[in-house]
């Protein structure tokens, strides 16, 4: 954790809550929208640190809504938090990628295993891609400039990708 003592899922929540009060739902429906193309958050986590905002007064709770669900506002505590995150520098890329993992052990793979390898990850980023795509021309439409620059990078690490799967070697 850096300064600002958040960590990114806790700050990437307080970033999505300068849009107003949310639920924890909410906060992963637009944390889908938003920023799914590239960078993952899931339910258990966001679950996990809201009560921490909450408890650290960077977010305050609201009225109980249907369902029991329950709204969440950043407060101006949360806000300073947030700016001070924004500050700091980012740090270096966690890079994790299954396909890479299994290619790495290529020579254990039989030809067949790594043709369907490549093909269901050839089948996910264009998919993906195509997805992403959408999700820019409508950032652009809508003119969210910086949501439209944060995915150009989806889409050019699934053009990356699959390039590179173009060029691996088939057993």
């Amino acid at each position: 954790m850096a300064d600002s003592g958040v960590n990114p899922t806790a700050a990437a929540l307080l970033g999505l809550l300068h849009e107003g009060p949310m639920t924890g739902g909410q906060l992963m429906a637009a944390a889908e929208r938003r920023l799914a193309p590239y960078w993952s958050m899931t339910r258990s986590q966001v679950y996990r640190e809201l009560p921490v905002l909450a408890e650290r007064g960077m977010v305050r709770l609201g009225k109980p809504g249907p369902r029991l669900s329950q709204p969440y506002a950043i407060t101006a505590a949360g806000k300073r938090t947030f700016a001070k995150w924004l500050a700091e520098n980012p740090g270096r890329d966690t890079i994790r990628n299954p396909v890479a993992l299994r290619m790495a052990f290529g020579n254990l793979h039989s030809a067949s295993q790594l043709k369907n390898l490549y093909a269901q990850a050839n089948e996910y980023h264009t998919e993906a891609l195509a997805q992403v795509r959408e999700q820019v021309k409508n950032a652009k439409k809508e003119g969210e400039t910086y949501d439209a620059s944060a995915l150009e990078f989806a889409v050019a690490y699934h053009r990356a990708a699959l390039s590179w799967l173009k060029s691996a070697p088939a057993g």
